[in-house]
């Protein structure tokens, strides 16, 4: 079952207050995002600081991306890099299990490290070079600026999160330092009349990291299951917004406080969708146990320990085979 957005699970938050000077500004917006974390794990975000200008510019780039021929973004394949960088084939992926691969195509981006970098050397998981593809101009400018702003605002959001849970504004700064991150550029082409059976453009699944920042354009097609409700809610694009969600390992953190919910995408445009997920992970060295505050009294964390990068090595051997 399918429903309008509901906007008591999917709220809409300014989020200004959280770069204000005053601790109540920032406490302010930190308790609607408590209230947001714990039933849905979902929520737009408003007065985010990202200009109008590079929104605008980074989907132009995604476009021109797509629109080459398959030769020519094969020249930048994902097959050529040792960390997960570059292009990726329609139906590379499969986020639902048992379902036909997604319906979509993708080029990811990473913080940009040198082969002789320290931890590039020791085999840190989805550290190294980015591939950067020729014959458009301002794609490695628009995406390295992008990734850069919206970088900031994780941060920004972390320490909001932080006292969002009663915590010192400060409690995740280890996590912030060095941070890794990714940004995925997508294509989904208009579903199929006649698709194969269960066939999405991107299967139900709930995100890996820590913090997601969905840039949509305006085809729609993105829909979220709140645990509360078990139905399929639609979140449409909304102007001058990006749509948040939490990650799986808020959601380990929190001991299920928070919640990581399930999504996904249904192209039924009829035209092509194109998405910019970023995707905040945060330092790969980080052991995610059970915030104490997060325990009541007699009770068991609901995961063991684990560290950043092992959380997402198992990740990706999931959905990737």
């Amino acid at each position: 079952m399918n429903q309008a957005i509901d906007h008591s699970a999917v709220p809409i938050i300014d989020i200004q207050g959280l770069r204000s000077i005053d601790l109540a500004d920032r406490m302010a917006v930190a308790m609607k995002l408590r209230k947001a974390c714990e039933y849905s794990g979902f929520f737009y975000i408003t007065n985010h600081g990202i200009a109008p200008e590079l929104i605008s510019q980074i989907l132009d780039e995604t476009i021109s991306f797509f629109d080459q021929s398959e030769a020519k973004k094969m020249e930048v394949s994902k097959s050529n890099s040792k960390c997960h960088r570059g292009y990726e084939p329609l139906r590379a992926q499969t986020l639902e299990a048992g379902t036909p691969p997604d319906l979509k195509e993708s080029f990811y981006l990473g913080i940009d490290l040198p082969d002789d970098h320290p931890s590039v050397r020791a085999g840190k998981f989805n550290h190294g070079p980015n591939q950067w593809p020729t014959g458009l101009p301002g794609f490695q400018k628009t995406t390295t600026e992008y990734f850069n702003a919206l970088y900031e605002l994780g941060s920004v959001m972390m320490r909001g999160l932080a006292l969002s849970l009663n915590l010192p504004e400060n409690h995740f700064e280890n996590f912030l330092d060095g941070a890794a991150a990714n940004l995925r550029l997508l294509h989904y082409p208009p579903q199929p009349a006649i698709s194969q059976p269960d066939e999405k453009g991107c299967g139900a699944h709930t995100d890996f990291g820590a913090l997601t920042f969905l840039l949509q354009d305006d085809a729609g097609g993105l829909q979220v299951q709140p645990a509360n409700t078990r139905e399929w809610i639609d979140a449409p694009p909304i102007e001058n917004t990006y749509v948040v969600n939490i990650g799986d390992l808020i959601e380990r953190w929190t001991n299920g406080q928070y919640k990581s919910t399930l999504h996904r995408v249904i192209n039924r445009s009829g035209r092509e969708r194109h998405s910019v997920p970023f995707f905040f992970t945060g330092n790969y060295d980080t052991l995610v146990e059970c915030i104490p505050t997060c325990l009541e009294d007699g009770e068991e964390p609901q995961h063991k320990a684990i560290t950043v990068e092992q959380h997402l090595m198992d990740c990706y051997k999931r959905t990737y085979g």
